[in-house]
C-alpha cells in the first residue's frame, strides 16, 4: 500500500526535447513518477523518446496528451513561443502545469495564463529549478543570518556559447533571444532577493545587441535594477559568449558570496563566502536541481506544501523581461499561434 500523499504523479510530456532527459526523466526516475504519455511533431521521434525513457505510451498530438485522463500533470518544454498556448491549453483540459521558462512570449500571455490558472484551480509552476538546490537555499539563507551585512549589490550573469543557426532559440517567431532562454534567470534571481532588499527591483536601464541574421532577436542583455532599500543589481545574459557563465555574487556591507553556477549546481556546487572574517567554500551537493524541483512539485501537489513559484510570479518575471526588452530597444516577443 502506498504511503498517503505519496502517490507518483502522472505526466504527460509535450514535445521529445533533449532538456527532458535531463530535467524531468531522470529525476522522475529518482523520485518514483510515472511518464503516462509523450507526444511530438514527428510520431516517430516520439516513439524513440519513448523507448529510451520508459514513457508509458505515446500520443498522437499534443492536444491527446492533454486530453488522456491519466495524465495529471503536463511538462511543457517546447519552443518558447508555445509555452504560452500549450499552458492555456493544458489548463484548459484541467491539468497541473509544469512548464519551462519563460510561461508566455509576453506580459499579456502570461496575464492570460494567469487568469486561467485561477479558473481551473490547478498548480501552475514555471521551472526556476535553481530556486530549489540548497545552493540559492544556502545563499538566501546566509543573507537572512546577516553574516553579509546589509544588502548593497547584485550580480547575475546568464551566458552560454550560441546555439547553432537553425536553433528556435534565434527565432523572434518562436520568442527567441538571449533574455528568454538566460536573462529570465538572471532576473528571477534578482527578484527573488526583494524580501531582503524592501521589496521588489525596478528597472533603471537596459542595452543589448541584436543577433546578426535575426533581427529583433537580442544575442546579448545587460538590465541595472534597483531595489526600494537602495541595493542595486546587474542582471546580464549572452547567448554567444566565449565559454559557460551561471555566476550569482551579492554583495552586502560586511561581506559577499558567490555562487559561481547558481543556474546549474550539479555542475559546480560551491558557495564561496568572504567577510572580514576570512574565506571559505561551502559544498551543497551535485543532485540535479531538477529532482529537487520535481519533489517540491509533488509535495504541494500530494500535501499542499509550500511552492514558492506560481502564475503571479511568472507575471511578474515576464513583466520585468518585456520591460527589459522596451529598455534596451527591442520589442517584447510576439504571441506564437498555436500548433500542434
Amino acid at each position: 500500500m502506498k504511503e498517503p500523499g505519496r502517490e507518483p504523479l502522472r505526466i504527460g510530456v509535450l514535445g521529445a526535447a533533449n532538456i527532458t532527459g535531463l530535467s524531468l526523466v531522470g529525476p522522475a526516475r529518482t523520485t518514483g513518477h510515472r511518464l503516462v504519455a509523450v507526444a511530438a511533431r514527428d510520431r516517430a521521434r516520439a516513439e524513440a523518446f519513448a523507448e529510451e525513457h520508459d514513457v508509458e505510451r505515446v500520443a498522437d498530438s499534443y492536444a491527446d496528451v492533454l486530453a488522456d485522463p491519466e495524465v495529471e500533470v503536463v511538462y511543457n518544454p517546447l519552443a518558447n513561443g508555445l509555452h504560452g498556448p500549450w499552458n492555456l491549453a493544458a489548463l484548459a483540459a484541467g491539468k497541473h502545469v509544469l512548464t519551462e521558462k519563460p510561461s508566455a512570449s509576453n506580459a499579456e500571455e502570461a496575464a492570460e495564463v494567469r487568469e486561467t490558472v485561477a479558473k481551473a484551480g490547478t498548480v501552475f509552476m514555471e521551472a526556476f529549478h535553481y530556486l530549489f538546490h540548497p545552493v540559492t537555499r544556502r545563499l538566501h539563507e546566509i543573507l537572512e543570518s546577516g553574516e553579509l551585512g546589509e544588502l548593497q549589490r547584485v550580480e547575475t550573469t546568464v551566458a552560454i556559447p550560441a546555439p547553432g543557426a537553425a536553433d528556435p532559440r534565434w527565432s523572434l517567431p518562436l520568442a527567441g533571444g538571449a533574455v528568454m532562454d538566460l536573462g529570465c534567470y538572471s532576473l528571477h534571481a534578482v527578484r527573488m532577493l526583494a524580501p531582503w532588499a524592501g521589496g521588489a527591483p525596478r528597472l533603471v536601464s537596459a542595452r543589448g545587441g541584436e543577433r546578426a541574421g535575426a533581427p529583433g532577436v537580442d544575442e546579448w542583455l545587460d538590465a541595472e535594477l534597483e531595489f526600494p532599500g537602495g541595493a542595486t543589481a546587474s542582471a546580464r545574459c549572452h547567448m554567444a559568449y566565449g565559454e559557460l557563465e551561471m555566476s550569482c555574487r551579492i554583495v552586502g556591507s560586511r561581506g559577499e558570496a558567490l555562487a559561481p553556477n547558481f543556474v546549474l549546481p550539479h555542475l559546480d556546487d560551491r558557495l564561496v563566502v568572504r567577510t572580514p572574517d576570512g574565506e571559505r567554500t561551502e559544498r551543497l551537493g551535485t543532485r540535479s536541481s531538477y529532482t529537487y524541483q520535481l519533489e517540491a512539485l509533488a509535495a504541494h501537489i500530494r500535501r499542499d506544501a509550500p511552492l514558492p513559484l506560481d502564475a503571479d510570479d511568472a507575471l511578474a518575471t515576464m513583466t520585468l523581461i518585456d520591460e527589459s526588452y522596451r529598455a534596451a530597444g527591442f520589442e517584447p516577443r510576439p504571441r506564437t499561434t498555436l500548433a500542434s
